[in-house]
């Protein structure tokens, strides 16, 4: 049996730490917030329920297996994701990528030539990558773990060649190949997803919208929650309100954690939170990284961050769902001016798209009765507005009443009359989920997604091993492009380190 203290209670955490208990080791979980989940989390404001971050999952079959492998898939209500689409060009809510595209021609007749070039070169990816919908290799050991990557084998010489074609290119980059720069469908297509991402990854990022989009009915919280009772079950200590202060090292290697000057030992230390922190300021030691290493670090692009506003409405959700069909809707904003990397601009979220998301139109629990809830998301420049205030707490307050308003304003070309019946509001900035997650800038999904800012070589690796022997990483930041899935890699990486 080993001593193992993992850092971070967000869904890598907690898996890593189900599944080592479940080999008998003695585990802890040091968690800053008073409640398990990181992103995957959420909140009640006023008898309403709202998702701290996390709206949605793909990468299901890996998740499911997973939560299978702990022994708590029944218990959590999974649900698939729905979403509309709407623009001043169309409105629908596609059931696959066939209806997609049929929408998005039916909304731009007149560019016809051009959207037959563009899909034809676009249904190739969604070939190649759509036929990967077994759970991960890294999720498996020993012989299923090659029986797993049969798949991926046999597919292999296709995915190399789709890789040296788009590999290092970005979404903006092959969109533009088809549509000028300044057009509608120009700003359509290289707005899905994160900026700038993989263009080897835009068919799959579309196909997964409408096969794969997974959500918890009773909410991410419930997700987290029922995690942490099961690691307590299996023997886990689960410590909240713990910040971990340093990663106490000895001969090069990590042997413990400390806290508040109390030091906690251990023969292995997994990293289940932010990849910078860990080495920039939770190491004791920092000449076991060099000088190199250390600058690599400081200056590796992250993921961006969401803007997110709460809203509880004096309005049924039978009202609400007349004007929103659905409980998710894309809003796609045509504005022009629009620029994900212009931090400067303090007229952005007047120009942005919005996510809608009722939780309460799936599960009537997530408000009180007679009630609904709302929330209103958009992906958001780094450090907007000399990072919202420059640290002046009334320049803040007024940036973030500002962009709340701007996103009411938004929604409520579809919602008419939404600011009067909202009765509760509230919003997250970057600097709101990089205090509660400890993720630099609020990063939303680890390392940045763009292929020419890699921090690692192979998008596709998990990295779990760090220069400091019996240190690991096991959260998203062991893949290039993290989110849930990579977490889960990580975890289940970890587990088969530690015998």
């Amino acid at each position: 049996m080993k001593n193992i203290l993992i850092i971070g209670a967000g869904i890598g955490g907690l898996t890593a730490g189900n599944l080592l208990a479940m080999k008998g080791h003695k585990v802890t979980i040091f968690e800053t917030h008073s409640m398990p989940g990181g992103y995957t989390a959420g909140f009640y404001r006023k008898g309403y329920y709202f998702e701290s971050g996390t709206l949605s999952f793909e990468a299901s079959a890996s998740i499911f297996k997973a939560m299978k492998d702990i022994g708590v898939f029944e218990q959590i209500d999974f649900v698939k994701h729905r979403m509309r689409f709407v623009s001043e060009y169309f409105d629908g809510t596609p059931e696959n990528y066939s209806d997609y595209k049929k929408m998005i021609y039916t909304g731009f007749p007149s560019d016809k030539e051009k959207l037959d070039m563009f899909f034809s070169e676009l249904d190739k990816m969604v070939y190649l990558m759509g036929e990967m919908d077994e759970p991960m290799p890294f999720l498996y050991s020993g012989l299923n773990m090659l029986k797993a990557m049969i798949p991926y084998i046999l597919s292999a010489p296709k995915l190399m060649k789709l890789s040296k074609q788009y590999g290092n290119m970005t979404s903006s980059e092959f969109v533009a190949r088809y549509f000028e720069k300044d057009s509608k469908l120009f700003k359509l297509f290289s707005r899905i997803g994160y900026p700038d991402m993989p263009a080897m990854i835009l068919g799959s990022a579309l196909m997964t919208m409408f096969t794969d989009l997974w959500t918890v009915k009773s909410g991410m919280q419930s997700w987290a929650d029922i995690l942490a009772e099961n690691f307590r079950k299996l023997g886990g200590n689960l410590l909240l309100n713990f910040y971990v202060d340093k990663i106490i090292t000895k001969n090069g290697a990590a042997v413990g954690v400390s806290y508040k000057n109390t030091v906690y030992n251990a023969d292995y230390v997994i990293s289940a939170s932010d990849y910078k922190n860990t080495f920039l300021k939770l190491l004791d030691n920092k000449n076991l990284i060099s000088q190199a290493a250390q600058n690599d670090i400081a200056k590796a692009v992250v993921s961006e961050s969401f803007f997110t506003v709460y809203l509880g409405l004096n309005m049924t959700n039978e009202e609400l769902g007349k004007y929103l069909k659905v409980p998710s809707v894309f809003a796609f904003n045509n504005q022009p001016g629009y620029d994900i990397y212009n931090a400067e601009d303090g007229e952005f979220f007047n120009k942005t798209s919005v996510s809608l998301w009722s939780l309460s139109m799936e599960n009537p629990n997530h408000a009180p009765e007679g009630k609904s809830s709302l929330m209103l998301q958009t992906m958001v420049p780094y450090h907007w507005m000399n990072n919202w205030g420059g640290g002046n707490k009334e320049a803040y307050g007024q940036l973030k009443e500002k962009a709340m308003e701007a996103l009411i304003d938004s929604a409520a070309r579809l919602i008419p009359g939404l600011k009067e019946y909202i009765e509760y509001k509230d919003a997250a900035t970057p600097l709101t989920y990089e205090r509660f997650t400890h993720n630099t800038d609020g990063a939303s999904s680890a390392w940045s997604w763009n292929p020419k800012k890699r921090f690692y070589k192979n998008a596709m690796s998990v990295n779990i091993e760090t220069p400091v022997k019996n240190l690991y990483i096991g959260s998203c930041w062991a893949m290039q492009i993290g989110g849930v899935p990579g977490a889960l890699a990580a975890a289940y990486q970890c587990t088969k380190k530690i015998k």
